[in-house]
């Protein structure tokens, strides 16, 4: 297991549609271990493979409140809510920064799991928010994207480096 360093806003990876999964082999769950170690070392509260400068459609997560963290490979969002709210967010590829972005109130997502099943998770509050902030990373886009301005953007002086960062 290792600790991968995440990659900043201004890597091209961070801007591009990552690729699927074709095999979920060896190396893919090595890169899973990697992701969870770095995402836990950093105190995040998901990752994906994106900011860790791997272009390939693989996430990791885990809510406060779960007791295990959940993998999702080649994630695609299948349903969203016609409700959406204006929520706190941050990025652990933009650390020290948060913003104000649009999010559907509830999405249900599906994808493989880290054995290759597939499965759908229905998720409201954080969990629908996680799952969109991931599956933007997977598609190229990040939470700064979302905002109207740059202007938009606040920076956090006390922050520590991934706390409570997607």
């Amino acid at each position: 297991m290792a600790i991968l360093p995440v990659i900043k806003m201004d890597n091209p990876v961070l801007h591009q549609k990552a690729k699927k999964v074709k095999n979920i082999d060896s190396s893919i769950q090595k890169l899973i271990n990697d992701m969870i170690d770095t995402m836990y070392e950093i105190d995040g509260v998901g990752l994906a493979a994106p900011q860790v400068g791997v272009p390939l459609q693989v996430v990791v997560f885990q809510l406060p409140e779960d007791e295990e963290v959940t993998v999702l490979i080649n994630p695609e969002m299948v349903k969203g809510s016609e409700d959406s709210d204006m929520m706190d967010e941050g990025c652990l590829s933009l650390p020290g920064y948060r913003g104000e972005v649009k999010r559907l109130k509830s999405v249900t997502v599906k994808g493989r799991n880290r054995q290759g099943k597939m499965i759908r998770i229905k998720g409201e509050g954080l969990l629908a928010q996680v799952l969109q902030h991931e599956i933007d990373h997977i598609n190229g886009v990040v939470f700064v994207d979302h905002l109207e301005s740059p202007d938009d953007l606040i920076k956090i002086e006390d922050e520590e480096e991934g706390e409570g960062s997607i």
